[in-house]
């Protein structure tokens, strides 16, 4: 029986400046990096104490382009001081966005990608 996303794949042109972004300035844990032979090396991060993680694949090595995958949305309990947080730590980030269904924002990652992370409303 399936319990978990266990990870996401995104394809990425330098997966040393994906790592960097996604501990750095993103805060994730590294769960595995490991040579895989012939030029393909398995990068996998995922947030501190979270489940689900994404493997930051070499475009080149699965004959994809930089950007090409999953669009992500992350969760936070508080989008307003994520902002802030990522901003002090040099990442690029959209404005917080309020609608019914939540708080929103979103930050610019290498190679184009576009990751959204977001707070439901309080019942």
């Amino acid at each position: 029986m399936i319990t978990s996303i266990a990870s996401a794949i995104l394809y990425v042109g330098d997966q040393d400046l994906a790592l960097q972004f996604y501990r750095d300035i993103l805060g994730f844990d590294v769960v595995m990096d490991a040579d895989m032979g012939e030029n393909f090396r398995w990068l996998e991060v995922k947030p501190s104490g979270g489940q689900s993680s994404i493997v930051l694949a070499a475009a080149e090595a699965f004959g994809k382009q930089p950007g090409e995958g999953a669009y992500l949305t992350f969760a936070t309990d508080d989008v307003e001081a994520t902002v802030e947080e990522l901003r002090a730590r040099g990442a690029t980030t959209s404005e917080v966005t309020r609608e019914p269904w939540g708080t929103y924002a979103t930050v610019n990652a290498p190679d184009g990608h576009q990751l959204q992370f977001n707070e439901r409303p309080q019942n």
